[in-house]
């Protein structure tokens, strides 16, 4: 065989998401792309904000001798500076850029996190519905994924992260605002999941981490704040990226931070640094790393963001299907009318619209539209949606 038998498995199982993207390239094609109505990628629609076009336009025309050489694996000093500063305004912490190290997005965060703490065996707890590349980048590292359904409102369900943790959980990984939900763990959820740890940890002999994998931290609504996890768990590692609050995902910029309340931080630091460069990454893009330094309180308009999540918030809800309000990010987790939720998306293609199933994420009965998408598009397909709500019987 070409591939690993491993790889050709994994494959067979790969994303819901990829596939009902190139399904929408076919029905494109087909029907001609205003006629196909495509919610299935978090890919933003929005432009950079106006800061980073001026930054950008400053050093292409004023660039700096050597910028894009080589420096040291963590990073810019000077630009991890500016992380930590932001990170200690929101936690009231004393961070530093001995807490940070810039990484390629925060996929790559992730990895470089997880290839530090983890040794073969080794339990992660992941929350469902979560996002789909989890279980991969635990798998890359020898870890054992271990999945822990939320509450029926998406929120953490600490009497079941207390069953699920044994003597071989090594971390947690949450994801606030969520993905696929728009779900905000609030203050009061981190602080009693960070008393729940500090007795585990007592009675299991070692540290869990949570991985708090936080790309949609800025993309929140109705006055909502995301509150700092460094402010209520000690064992804490910070994991995010710019593709989202300043819409570069092709840039692949972000970083991971640590708390400085981790005991051996600087030997947690010292992992992380080694393996940025050893899992290849080597360091993040060096004139993203210039730019984004100015930029740690710059964010998209969050604003359009919110009018999309309400144009069709309102407008389904008054169609009959059910969901929770999202309260961040750019996604809306509804119930799927039809009992299996792939046979659901199958039916919606039926009308041009694309949606992943919730099986995808871990929680089947639910689909996800992603609506950082063109106003116009949801606009477009409120017809269609309709006429899928009549088609499946829905009432108010």
């Amino acid at each position: 065989m070409t591939i690993s038998k491993k790889i050709n498995t994994l494959l067979a199982n790969a994303s819901f998401i990829r596939k009902m993207f190139e399904e929408g390239e076919r029905l494109r094609k087909q029907f001609g792309e205003e006629n196909v109505f495509d919610f299935s990628l978090g890919n933003p629609d929005v432009e950079p904000p106006k800061a980073f076009k001026e930054a950008l336009k400053k050093l292409s025309l004023e660039p700096i001798t050597g910028m894009h050489r080589y420096m040291s694996n963590a990073g810019y000093p000077e630009t991890r500076l500016a992380v930590a500063k932001t990170l200690a305004e929101q936690s009231g912490l004393p961070l530093n850029e001995n807490h940070i190290v810039m990484t390629c997005g925060a996929g790559g965060a992730l990895n470089v996190a997880l290839k530090t703490i983890l040794d073969p065996g080794d339990e992660v707890i992941i929350l469902s519905p979560f996002f789909v590349e989890y279980k991969f980048y635990i798998d890359n590292h020898g870890g054992v994924v271990k999945e822990v359904a939320t509450t029926a409102e998406f929120e953490l369900d600490l009497q079941a992260i207390d069953t699920a943790i044994s003597a071989k959980t090594k971390a947690i990984i949450i994801n606030t605002p969520n993905n696929p939900t728009g779900v905000v763990y609030g203050a009061d959820s981190l602080a009693n999941l960070g008393k729940l740890l500090e007795n585990k940890e007592k009675e299991i002999g070692h540290p869990v981490f949570v991985i708090s994998d936080e790309p949609y931290a800025k993309i929140a609504y109705d006055g909502i704040t995301v509150p700092s996890v460094f402010k209520y768990i000690k064992n804490s590692i910070v994991v995010t990226s710019h593709s989202k609050d300043l819409a570069l995902p092709g840039e692949r910029i972000g970083y991971a931070a640590i708390s400085p309340n981790i005991e051996r931080a600087d030997l947690l630091m010292e992992g992380l640094v080694f393996c940025n460069r050893t899992l290849g990454f080597v360091n993040a893009p060096a004139l993203m790393q210039r730019l984004v330094a100015g930029l740690q309180h710059e964010s998209v308009n969050v604003a359009e963001y919110q009018e999309k999540r309400d144009l069709l918030y309102d407008n389904l809800t008054a169609m009959g299907f059910k969901m929770i309000k999202p309260q961040g990010a750019f996604y809306i987790f509804p119930q799927s009318p039809v009992k299996n939720d792939v046979e659901f998306a199958g039916i919606a293609q039926k009308h041009n619209i694309l949606v992943v199933p919730g099986s995808g994420f871990g929680t089947p009965g639910y689909f996800r539209i992603s609506y950082c998408v063109n106003k116009q598009m949801i606009l477009r397909s409120l017809p269609a949606f309709q006429a899928l709500a009549s088609e499946l019987g829905l009432q108010p």
